[in-house]
């Protein structure tokens, strides 16, 4: 197989070293090429998400750089890290990432799906999300906890275990046992990476979301007489239309503070979706009719029927006012309700924020290039952080093969990564005092 060098979507590395000052300790390339492929070596998927290996890999090697370490846990198979080593200031800077990965199916990859080194690229689940973030982070970290002097600020991980299934034993874990209330960061950043296209971002919000079940009922009839019957998937088609023509019709009233986050999201976006996409996708609730059920057989006019919604709004937009604008469609509507309804609040991080600021331009003095400060079109463990009331931010450099199969990233983007993170905390902790 023959590889273009271009496709990393990466400069070179005389490029970065010459844009990039030298105000965090060196980390050796290859010693972030080892971290990534011991991590990738390890399966982790999940489910079923035994990363118990994993996290131990994790806990011996910061261990080892003289961080502090503890377990927590609520799921035996799923423990999550928490390390510390201190710093010349009372700050904590955190770093998060995941240990665990989507399923594979290893016939069909080409590369071996537990890690293979081929030039430039490094394959394997979870090289891109997010191992080989995570790698060059441990390999920051330690270099930051082994240097001559103490790093400026305390440096802290959360190495969490649960995040591509929702994070219940994972974040959500440490939340509950009040391991971030221990650790009371004044900052996070969270490895996922967030380059796409060859455009770079620092991710500084994500959306909220509102998950629906709709139940409608009707009177069955045989198939052959359908008009002595009244058909459930019929009402539950009418309401679901209604919803979804009302609700991407919908304005929403966003804060001033998310207008510029809007602004660089619709920018960032525009060249993969067009400008209009882009935009109707931060300005409008987004509605995706993830699965409708009814029925029995063919020839039956079906009495009752289900569809499950997914609807998306941007950080800042008040879920209760579009809740209600969903139970004012379905008024007209006396055989169609809402059977169960959750619902999660976005998030974001000012763009003036230290963290936002501290991350933008030490990436941008690596690559020369912008970066983006946009929000997320889904939502993650940097929502649960937010809601705790850490300033978070995610931040990556990879490929675009999240999830995909012969997932792989490059060794520069590694080594980037890296440089980033072991120059944060000098360049934050400026920002903060």
């Amino acid at each position: 197989m023959t590889h273009n060098p271009s496709d990393t979507n990466e400069p070179t590395d005389a490029t970065a070293n010459a844009a990039a000052p030298n105000d965090g300790p060196p980390v050796p390339t290859e010693r972030i090429i080892d971290i990534a492929t011991d991590l990738l070596a390890i399966d982790t998927q999940n489910p079923p998400g035994d990363v118990r290996p994993a996290i131990a890999y994790v806990e011996e090697l910061l261990s080892t750089a003289g961080f502090d370490s503890e377990r927590i846990a609520t799921d035996p198979t799923k423990p999550n890290l928490i390390a510390t080593v201190s710093g010349e200031s009372d700050r904590t800077l955190l770093y998060n990432g995941h240990v665990d990965t989507v399923p594979f199916e290893r016939e069909a990859w080409d590369r071996d799906p537990l890690g293979e080194h081929d030039g430039d690229r490094i394959y394997g689940r979870g090289a891109t999300d997010m191992k080989g973030p995570l790698a060059a982070m441990l390999a920051a970290g330690e270099a930051l906890a082994t240097a001559d002097r103490d790093p400026p600020v305390s440096v802290a991980f959360a190495v969490v275990s649960d995040e591509e299934t929702g994070g219940d034993a994972g974040v959500d874990t440490l939340v509950e046992r009040g391991a971030l209330d221990r650790l009371a960061p004044d900052g996070c950043v969270i490895g996922e990476t967030t380059c796409s296209g060859g455009r770079h971002s620092v991710t500084v919000a994500d959306r909220g979301s509102i998950w629906l079940t709709l139940r409608a009922s009707g009177t069955a009839a045989h198939g052959s007489r359908p008009f002595l019957g009244d058909n459930a998937i019929d009402r539950l088609w009418e309401a679901v239309s209604l919803i979804r023509s009302r609700l991407s019709a919908r304005d929403l009233r966003l804060d001033a503070t998310l207008r510029p986050i809007v602004e660089e999201s619709v920018a960032f976006y525009e060249p993969t979706l067009g400008a209009s996409t882009a935009r109707d996708l931060f300005e409008h609730p987004t509605v995706n009719l993830g699965t409708i059920e009814g029925g029995e057989t063919v020839n039956t006019v079906p009495d009752s029927a289900m569809a499950r919604l997914d609807v998306r709004l941007t950080a800042g937009v008040d879920t209760a006012d579009v809740l209600a604008d969903i139970r004012e469609c379905l008024a007209d509507f006396t055989a169609v309700f809402v059977a169960d309804a959750s619902w999660s609040l976005g998030s974001h991080e000012p763009i003036e924020s230290p963290i936002v600021e501290a991350v933008t331009q030490t990436a941008g003095s690596v690559t020369g290039d912008r970066i983006y400060r946009r929000s997320a079109t889904g939502g993650g463990d940097a929502k649960t952080f937010r809601h705790a009331g850490v300033p978070t931010v995610e931040f990556g450099f990879g490929t675009d093969t999240v999830h995909a199969v012969d997932e792989y990233t490059t060794v520069e983007a590694l080594r980037r990564n890296a440089a980033v993170y072991a120059r944060l905390p000098t360049v934050w902790n400026a920002m903060v005092s």
